[in-house]
């Protein structure tokens, strides 16, 4: 885990929008990248305001940043108001039953967010809501010092969606001109200065995912290199095969290496016949079914491996959104699947 890439992919991030605040979304244990040490490693690069998912991680990002804004995306669970403001954390509320409930308990004394939803169906006021508040006295009451929307397909520049989700966000905006408004996400970033706001909230991209799928680059640096020593090798004659449900047979003769990893630490099963790992510079294939705790490599075209050689799962050319798309998923599961086994390295 690359502490000092994933500062510097927050500073690119905010040199997008250089007069708009950047904030950082570090839920899911900062992305499976390990929130105790990414969180502070962002505070140091100067970040600010954070995002998580739920309450109890939002507490565990309080102990580590006691003065960082700190406000939790899922919304206000019925009785939990207490537990908010006892951290001095801010809910971000998904609906009118949220903003009562958010107002009745703050009286304006605690701050919260108001998501409004233009697209994805999930969590949110609708836009008629929301703009039906326009002089409402319940937005005081609720403290509300953000409005915040979700873009659908920022991945996907050219669809219509995104234009649609950001004239709704502005009309939404328009009606309440004195609270700072968040709309861009990693890819919404990339889209211009119509969907950047007041603050940007970059997640996938500050742990080396490719905001900008439709460009041949990755800008952001890579950040998680996955490595595992090989157990074993041994030679296979043609016609014999390897793995659960003899899944392969070997063609020719084959030599074969046992990486001591599996489903159980993430790694998918679905990169089973698909994926790949490099060994000593030689791309080597995963053969057959990967198992909950191993997996088998073709090390053939690698005569120099052997027992203790090092392959790498990610690095090496092997970026996270490329083995996700050979694990038929994306490279954000692959990263919050990242799991507790692994004994995790942190450079700065």
């Amino acid at each position: 885990m690359d502490l000092s890439a994933i500062a510097e992919n927050w500073r690119r991030l905010a040199a997008c929008a250089p007069d708009v605040a950047c904030g950082a979304v570090v839920k899911a244990d900062a992305y499976g990248c390990g929130l105790d040490r990414v969180a502070p490693a962002l505070w140091r690069a100067g970040c600010r305001s954070f995002f998580v998912a739920h309450l109890s991680e939002a507490e565990a990002a309080r102990a580590l940043l006691p003065e960082a804004e700190i406000r939790v995306l899922n919304g206000l669970a019925p009785g939990s108001a207490p537990a908010y403001a006892a951290r001095r954390l801010s809910p971000v509320l998904g609906s009118m039953e949220e903003l009562a409930e958010w107002a009745a308990f703050s009286g304006g004394a605690w701050p919260a967010a108001l998501h409004v939803d233009t697209g994805m169906n999930r969590h949110g006021l609708s836009v008629p809501e929301a703009l039906a508040l326009a002089g409402s006295p319940l937005l005081a009451a609720a403290g509300i010092d953000l409005l915040m929307s979700h873009l659908v397909s920022a991945e996907k520049p050219d669809e219509a969606v995104n234009a649609r989700q950001i004239r709704d966000f502005s009309r939404v905006r328009a009606a309440f001109p004195a609270i700072p408004a968040s709309l861009a996400n990693s890819s919404g970033i990339h889209l211009g200065g119509q969907a950047h706001h007041d603050l940007l909230r970059p997640g996938y991209a500050l742990y080396g995912g490719n905001p900008t799928p439709w460009a041949e680059v990755n800008p952001m640096q890579a950040v998680v290199r996955l490595e595992a020593v090989i157990m074993q090798v041994r030679a296979v004659a043609a016609g014999e095969s390897a793995g659960y449900n003899a899944r392969w047979t070997a063609p020719s003769p084959r030599r074969l290496a046992t990486l001591s990893l599996g489903y159980a630490d993430g790694y998918p099963r679905a990169a089973s016949g698909r994926g790949h790992a490099m060994v000593l510079g030689v791309p080597c294939p995963i053969l057959g079914l990967v198992s909950m705790d191993l997996i088998i490599l073709d090390v053939t075209d690698a005569p120099e491996a052997r027992r203790g050689t090092l392959a790498t799962l990610i690095g090496d050319g092997l970026d996270v959104d490329g083995v996700g798309r050979a694990a038929g998923t994306i490279g954000y599961e692959l990263l919050t699947g990242l799991g507790s086994r692994y004994v995790r390295t942190y450079v700065e």
